[in-house]
């Protein structure tokens, strides 16, 4: 079934399946002893900086929940957005794993700024007070906004001038990229971004994630918390051999360009509708929008998507790698219809 629910409802790129049927030949060493992994890290060396460490984990909670654990004691507390995926889609498993308060922060567009955060960090050294200690930052935003390299350096600078370490949440950092022009280096390492999930799932990949660490003073405990978090593969060769062939001949790209272009058709589309008002600015893959709940629920007859907030019949498009120009034009048929 064909729809706009979400970008985890995609299949998988050929280039991809390929990759995976390369790897799964003979036998090979387990827990990324095996060539295939060594390969897909030199990859991600390539892409981001010699010096980073990639650390292939299974999902993106698992990601988020490794790459918070090492910039955290249970003592210390995380900063993000209120829309942030780590607290409102992952079961409380940051605050589980992490021990840390999780402090969100309120924003109109999913975006934090320095401004919105100045309030909150204070107590330092008070023995009575959780101590901030780590910023997640989701690129692009659970509201489909994208973070411009000159914000997220604000963000970072801030940041560390208290101490703090900024995690990067990439579940779709390619369209970020795509929608920004620039590099995936250019989105991380330049603007001081101290760990980052590497997500490919939503954007053409069966599964797994990459938590690459660009700061060498998280690396040391790395691989013990990993393993400790349940996220160690023993058929690593199966998650790594992907990055791969996702970093090769810029596929990542071209997806995520694919995704956001068709984004963009369907909001020209959609804009000339009556009764549809957007409600966030469309800058990549994700479109949220009101419109009379009588032409929704004739749509959900024929789509599957998501209310983001059934009140105000505010609801969520996304459009995928695959996604078609033809799927896009069958769509804003039926809702003229």
């Amino acid at each position: 079934m064909r729809s706009f629910a979400s970008d985890n409802n995609s299949g998988v790129h050929p280039l991809i399946m390929d990759a995976l049927n390369r790897a799964n030949q003979n036998h090979a060493l387990g827990y990324g002893d095996d060539s295939w992994t060594q390969e897909a890290v030199r990859k991600i060396k390539e892409t981001f900086t010699p010096e980073c460490e990639p650390l292939f984990v299974f999902n993106g909670t698992g990601s988020n929940v490794v790459a918070l654990q090492l910039m955290t004691r249970p003592y210390h507390s995380i900063f993000c957005a209120e829309t942030a995926h780590i607290y409102v889609d992952e079961c409380g498993s940051p605050v589980k794993m992490t021990s840390c308060q999780i402090r969100p922060i309120a924003t109109t567009d999913g975006k934090l700024t320095v401004d919105l955060m100045k309030p909150y960090l204070h107590g330092f050294g008070d023995q009575h007070h959780s101590q901030p200690k780590a910023l997640y930052l989701s690129q692009c935003t659970e509201l489909g906004t994208v973070y411009t390299a000159e914000e997220l350096k604000q963000l970072t600078d801030f940041a560390h001038s208290y101490g703090m370490y900024v995690h990067m949440d990439g579940a779709r950092i390619a369209n970020a990229c795509a929608a920004l022009n620039l590099s995936l280096k250019e989105l991380t390492v330049d603007c001081g971004i101290d760990v980052l999930t590497l997500g490919g799932t939503k954007n053409g990949l069966m599964m797994g994630e990459c938590v690459v660490i660009f700061n060498q003073d998280l690396v040391a405990e790395a691989r013990f918390i990993r393993k400790q978090s349940a996220q160690l593969a023993s058929k690593m060769r199966y998650l790594s051999c992907q990055f791969t062939a996702y970093l090769t001949d810029d596929l990542w790209l071209s997806n995520a360009a694919h995704a956001n272009k068709m984004a963009a058709k369907l909001y020209n589309a959609l804009k000339e509708v009556p009764g549809v008002c957007f409600t966030q600015k469309v800058e990549s893959n994700q479109l949220f929008l009101t419109m009379p709940r009588a032409e929704i629920d004739c749509l959900l007859e024929k789509y599957y998507f998501y209310f983001w907030n059934e009140e105000k019949n505010e609801i969520r498009f996304v459009t995928s790698f695959d996604t078609t120009e033809e799927d896009v034009e069958a769509f804003i048929g039926n809702l003229k219809r």
